[in-house]
């Protein structure tokens, strides 16, 4: 008797961390009691961004044009699934990548990681990224068509649950919370090594350059800082080669001396200025979790963080965290000159209580899914 079909479908996950949770899902499936049970097709971009090699227990399908134009995701997420659907027998669609497809009356779930939707319009990104800001206009409505087909919308934060749960009417038990496995850091990181100049105070923001992630509000909170005190740098990882956004930011900050612009840097280097570095500051307005928080925690080091909910669910219950409003840069100065001077006095956090449905992890999720 043929084995039922589960299509893990994320045909637009092409890199970073999109495409790492993927690669993560597709491997727990690959090992788990689940492989023996079920048939797995995972719909992806391009099979060569994975080993086949790795997965034995997974079929790999390949939709190259998924990328090449809006036109293409549409007609597959809205047509050609449901005839894809139907011709492998598919029993459960998981789709991992925010829209939920027309698959008929199957039953399916959708992974909606993009918080855009709840981010404030700010017309000045309509200049630096277009096509991000037209589309990021356009996403509540993708996100809304279908939503209530599925047996369960996950998100990652409490906070992206009550979004949904008010923006697109939805039940509150049909939306699961389960937030990211987060990867400890490698011993040989977590030893705080001295930066060259240890009568300066480092602080860092590992950032890939977009307009949410509020990179000049540090710029700005720099220049108040250092007409008092100037014992302090801050490490920021754009060089202005990125996009048009780091190179606005570049261009009118580059000659500041109490910041390094340094560029893209691969996963070890980050661990590694998290080791040199005295503090954190994670400006961003708006993200999924943050995942630079979770993993500077475990350097037990002191964190400057956006006085909003992802940023205070991503902190959870920790001793060494202030929180600033991401619009004031007087506000986030005032904390650099606390630091250096060693006035800063800390938060008080709680750890945030979780409703059910609340999943640690994919083998609590997919055991959730398909009972």
């Amino acid at each position: 008797m043929p084995k039922d079909t589960i299509a893990i479908s994320a045909i637009n996950f092409f890199e970073g961390g999109p495409l790492s949770v993927l690669k993560d899902c597709l491997g727990y499936i690959n090992s788990s009691r689940f492989a023996s049970k079920y048939t797995f097709i995972a719909l992806v971009h391009k099979k060569e961004l994975f080993d086949e090699a790795d997965y034995p227990n997974i079929r790999f399908l390949e939709f190259s044009k998924s990328r090449t134009s809006y036109a293409y995701r549409l007609y597959y997420e809205y047509i050609y699934f449901g005839r894809f659907a139907k011709e492998n027998n598919v029993a459960f669609w998981f789709s991992l990548h925010d829209m939920t497809p027309s698959v008929g009356r199957i039953p399916q779930a959708v992974y909606c990681h993009n918080p855009s939707p709840f981010n404030k319009i700010n017309f000045s990104d309509l200049y630096i990224q277009p096509t991000q800001f037209l589309f990021r206009l356009f996403y509540k409505f993708l996100y809304r068509i279908n939503i209530k087909k599925n047996k369960y919308v996950i998100v990652q934060q409490l906070w992206m649950k009550n979004r949904f749960v008010e923006m697109f009417d939805l039940q509150s038990n049909k939306v699961v919370v389960s937030p990211p496995q987060i990867s400890p850091v490698p011993d040989r990181f977590l030893e705080s090594e001295k930066s060259n100049d240890s009568n300066v105070d480092t602080f860092f923001f590992p950032t890939f350059p977009r307009p949410f992630k509020n990179i000049e509000v540090i710029c700005e909170a720099a220049i108040l800082a250092a007409q008092k005190n100037n014992k302090f740098k801050i490490i920021i990882t754009v060089d202005g080669s990125e996009n048009k956004y780091s190179q606005t930011i570049c261009n009118k900050y580059r000659n500041l001396k109490n910041i390094e612009f340094i560029g893209l840097i691969k996963r070890e280097e980050v661990y590694r200025y998290y080791s040199l570095s005295d503090c954190l500051i994670f400006p961003s307005k708006l993200e999924t979790w943050g995942l630079p928080i979770s993993e500077f925690k475990q350097f037990n080091k002191p964190i400057f963080a956006s006085d909003l909910p992802y940023a205070k669910e991503a902190v959870g219950k920790y001793d060494k965290v202030r929180f600033f409003d991401p619009e004031n840069p007087i506000e986030l100065s005032n904390l650099i000159l606390e630091f250096v001077e060693e006035s800063i006095v800390y938060d008080r956090t709680e750890a945030i209580d979780y409703n059910e449905p609340y999943v640690k992890g994919w083998d609590e999720l997919f055991n959730l899914m398909l009972k």
